[in-house]
């Protein structure tokens, strides 16, 4: 695997595909700094090397030139976090994007308008690629959350490049999820969560030959009771998916992998924050209830199992978190691989609200790793090979 550490960028310009679709509030300020952060030590490698950096990231979902989702609303923000006053093009490609690149001198920093202001972008357009490609010497993709895209930027343009290679972001997303899929380290705990099995099926089928134990919890905990008989209430179910859910159940079974299921719930009388609450053995929700966090016989199960392991997998909620009525599960879930990795475990969080979990909770530098990148980090645990990924190994 090439990274920027198996080059000298002393004279060189490297382009560089970050992500930094961070949010903006109202007036257009990041309120999340997290992924520029994340490209920071890419970048001042190259820097420090006596090279020279552009910058080329989408934001949003712009239909054409949107001013709201123009990139010059974070230039302030990453000159801030860089260290270094980063210059601004209103264009990503042409003759007046490709002077500015050229004048660019060491230790400086462009950052390009915003990629998807060109609907070629998102279509893969070999042209377009190519000129992007113009604006570099050395092509870095450092972003893990559009490598499973093939877009101009985070794919096609790296076959114009004699000389490509992963930024430290990206590289370290695929070694930590490589630690996962195939550590020789044992027990391995997979922990999947989130409202539907049929999001997750994918990923549970390619992992079950890799994992030890199979914890499940959220809103899919639900078809996989009720497929077994159990009485859910009104708890979100797929009930297209209970034969699948049994099928799992099955195969986990073959493949000698321990599947843990919640066995007691708490429950509401509405989906709300101010909804009567109990706790009941998840089998036996009474109608009109429904299951919205796990009880504290199942954390204490779900704790001796991660308490353990070796290396932890963690993709989806056990509860609904946003509500602080509901949040106690997916805490103490955190809490318990947080001590598990204090004790030695490699823990690896990612899936958006995970993420959004443990950084709420203040759990985020408690982890080994926490991923940028939901969709890419799926595709990657489903078995597929990443477009991005796959341009810089050619």
């Amino acid at each position: 695997m090439k990274t920027i550490d198996d080059y000298n960028f002393d004279d060189k310009r490297a382009l560089i595909r970050v992500d930094f679709n961070v949010p903006l509030n109202d007036e257009n300020e990041v309120t999340d700094t997290n992924r520029i952060e994340a490209a920071k030590p890419t970048i001042i490698k190259i820097l420090e090397d006596g090279g020279s950096v552009v910058l080329m990231s989408h934001l949003g979902r712009p239909k054409g030139k949107e001013p709201k989702y123009s990139l010059q609303h974070i230039v302030s923000k990453v000159s801030e976090i860089i260290g270094v006053e980063v210059k601004f093009v209103e264009d990503c490609i042409g003759e007046d994007v490709e002077k500015a690149a050229n004048n660019l001198q060491s230790g400086e920093v462009l950052l390009l308008e915003n990629l998807r202001f060109y609907e070629e972008e998102t279509k893969g357009d070999e042209d377009f690629a190519e000129k992007l490609s113009r604006l570099g010497d050395i092509y870095v993709n450092d972003a893990f959350g559009t490598a499973h895209r093939a877009h101009a930027s985070t794919t096609v343009v790296a076959q114009f490049f004699e000389d490509k290679c992963f930024g430290y972001l990206l590289a370290k997303e695929i070694k930590s999820l490589d630690k996962v899929l195939n550590s020789n380290e044992k027990p391995v705990t997979a922990i999947l969560g989130g409202a539907k099995v049929s999001t997750k099926i994918t990923v549970i089928e390619n992992i079950l030959d890799k994992i030890d134990h199979l914890i499940i919890g959220g809103g899919m905990t639900y078809t996989f009771i009720k497929a077994q008989g159990g009485h859910i209430g009104n708890s979100l179910v797929e009930d297209d998916k209970q034969e699948l859910a049994l099928e799992i159940l099955k195969k986990a079974k073959e493949k000698g992998v321990e599947v843990h299921l919640p066995v007691d719930s708490v429950i509401a009388d509405s989906f709300s924050e101010q909804a009567s609450t109990q706790t009941e053995s998840v089998d036996n929700i009474p109608d009109g209830w429904m299951g919205l966090d796990v009880g504290e016989k199942t954390l204490e199960n779900f704790a001796r199992v991660i308490k353990d392991s070796k290396i932890i997998l963690w993709n989806g909620p056990v509860g609904v978190f946003e509500m602080d009525t509901f949040a106690n599960g997916t805490i103490s879930l955190g809490k318990a691989i947080a001590e598990a990795t204090k004790e030695g475990a490699f823990s690896l969080v990612g899936g958006g609200d995970s993420v959004a979990a443990v950084k709420k909770f203040g759990l985020e530098d408690q982890m080994s790793y926490v991923s940028t990148g939901g969709g890419a980090m799926l595709e990657m645990l489903e078995g597929k090979t990443l477009p991005g990924i796959e341009a810089i190994q050619k």
